[in-house]
């Protein structure tokens, strides 16, 4: 049975599940294979159910409003005019390709709280995303509803990207006394890439750009009436004054940043110790003097493919391997289940905090492209549970339905769904854990085949949806992307199923059945011919031995 919720009761619990735990890339169009601006998002949190919802455009009568609730809580924070009209919304992308993501860093302490205020985080993201038709738009939409109605949550950046320019904002409310919140958006240089991960990443900023670089009036004079800085304004960091980096920041969030750099980027190795947790301060201010760079250039453009990959990641190949040590077990799998922190005798350790993590309740690449008609320009990659193991189905913005396999109320975190995309990668990620080195070559395999058929049909499936654009409207447009958004998101979950059911075959009860041109073997009376049956590798059983002495020593030889 299928359990349906309201729209607003799933915004609630997306919002409770997913604060403090994201990764966003941001890629301008000059850094791109083909000239579009890619964002992208991972909703990571163990309470979130991957699903991906929908706002038709709207026309609104006058004097209409609108309730905002707070998105961690549900808790009703108050009402706002309602615009005339509203544009219409898929996952976290609009009908004019303006998409928006976030993370959350909190910042200081005293500035979580603002009676009265009304407008969370989550709120002005989807009600820019209702409101805007380029980033610039969003940004203004986003501060002015915080101007007039105040700032609910703590400290925040976003990402916000339309087909031409990719913006980074930071924002962080001032706390009880005064309504509204100080802020930084600076604009991502074309042919550079930047990102975020729960840490607060703007410092100094241009004070004369307008072009390049928004602030609120009062983002400087509000620290110094509180006596955080007196510098010059020049010399004013965003980050250091209202969210300075610890060990936690640069370790558990900024090392996410350097790790998708460094798939793409060359000499990233100098900022080791700073994604190590290791913050170098400077004599003067006290600011960090070791902190990555707010943008990079890639060593080469990316593609759509690319920049999922950079959301694929467990510090592969650096000092932070997760496939290394041996929490990894014997199978290299790169999940540490929580929590993040531990204690041995009295001395505190960690985990390390990856992009690709269990946890993740859905994740996306959105894709805005400048010479196609808006409805077809822009396309959400969209994919549900841990990005290492998922696939990216191609959502375009012009869509008016969403695929049943992503549909809202298709099952729930506490309800199994055999149609619910979640519930099918959740079913394949969980048993690949088993033994995962072997496992997870099937599933990338089968991932690269998925994406890569749909990146392949893109510039076809472009091509006619501008046709019928052209020669019989959007509307016809919409419709064509509609009916193939859903079937490809559709079938892709069917396939994963099937996946599921071949590796439960090939790999039940730790053995690993052999095959031969494609097919299970058998003996020669047709019977499963004997499975294979690895066990362990040898510093494994070290570990144990090293751990256990004679406790399973063989004594006197063993019969069996």
């Amino acid at each position: 049975m299928i359990r349906r919720t309201s729209l607003i009761a799933l915004l609630v619990f997306i919002g409770s599940a997913y604060s403090w735990a994201c990764t966003n890339f941001l890629v301008t169009k000059g850094a791109s294979t083909d000239g579009s601006t890619m964002i992208t998002y991972a909703a990571d949190s163990h309470t979130l159910f991957g699903e991906l919802y929908y706002f038709p455009a709207a026309d609104h009568p006058e004097g209409a409003t609108r309730n905002i609730y707070e998105w961690d809580t549900g808790k009703f924070l108050g009402v706002i005019p309602e615009v005339e009209h509203t544009y219409s919304v898929v996952g976290n992308m609009n009908e004019f390709q303006v998409a928006i993501g976030e993370t959350t860093y909190g910042g200081r302490e005293e500035l979580h709280h603002q009676s009265d205020a009304i407008m969370d985080y989550g709120s002005l993201m989807y009600v820019a995303l209702q409101r805007s038709k380029s980033a610039r738009e969003a940004i203004k939409v986003m501060t002015e509803l915080v101007d007039q109605f105040g700032y609910y949550s703590s400290g925040e950046s976003f990402s916000i990207s339309d087909p031409n320019e990719v913006w980074i904002m930071e924002m962080i409310g001032k706390g009880e006394g005064e309504k509204g919140a100080v802020w930084v958006a600076r604009r991502i240089p074309d042919g550079y890439i930047s990102g975020h991960a729960n840490q607060a990443r703007i410092t100094s900023f241009p004070l004369n750009d307008t072009q390049n670089c928004m602030y609120s009036k009062d983002v400087i004079s509000f620290a110094r009436e509180k006596g955080w800085f007196d510098g010059k304004n020049k010399d004013f960091s965003f980050s250091d004054v209202y969210a300075p980096v610890d060990f936690g920041g640069a370790r558990f969030c900024e090392a996410r940043v350097w790790a998708g750099f460094n798939q793409v980027t060359s000499g990233m190795d100098k900022y080791t110790d700073y994604a190590k947790g290791i913050v170098e301060h400077d004599t003067i201010a006290n600011y960090a003097s070791n902190r990555l760079p707010l943008w990079i250039k890639p060593d080469e453009k990316l593609s759509v493919k690319d920049v999922m990959e950079m959301m694929r990641d467990h510090f592969e190949g650096t000092e932070l391997d997760m496939t290394q040590d041996i929490g990894a077990g014997p199978y290299k799998l790169p999940y540490r289940w929580r929590g993040l922190t531990w204690e041995v005798d009295s001395v505190e350790y960690c985990n390390e905090r990856a992009v690709s993590t269990q946890q993740t309740g859905f994740s996306f690449v959105s894709q805005s492209r400048s010479w196609l008609p808006n409805p077809i320009g822009g396309i959400l990659w969209f994919g549900v549970d841990d990005t290492y193991s998922t696939c990216y189905a191609p959502m375009y913005c012009g869509i008016t339905k969403t695929p049943e396999c992503f549909a809202v109320g298709n099952g729930d975190l506490l309800t199994y769904s055999e149609t619910s995309a979640f519930w099918v990668f959740n079913t394949v990620s969980n048993f690949t854990y088993l033994r995962y080195d072997s496992m997870i070559e099937h599933v990338r395999e089968r991932q690269s085949e998925i994406e890569g058929k749909f990146i392949a049909y893109t510039p076809a499936i472009d091509k006619a949806a501008k046709l019928l654009h052209e020669t019989e409207g959007a509307e016809k447009a919409r419709a064509f992307l509609t009916e193939y958004s859903i079937n490809e998101a559709n079938n892709m979950t069917d396939e994963w199923r099937e996946l599921y059911h071949y590796l439960l075959v090939k790999y039940i009860d730790g053995n690993i059945k052999k095959e031969k041109n494609g097919k299970f073997e058998t003996n020669e009376h047709g019977l499963p011919a004997f499975p294979d049956q690895p066990g362990y590798p040898e510093w494994w059983y070290k570990a144990i031995t090293k751990s256990t002495g004679d406790h399973f020593k063989v004594i006197g030889g063993a019969g069996h």
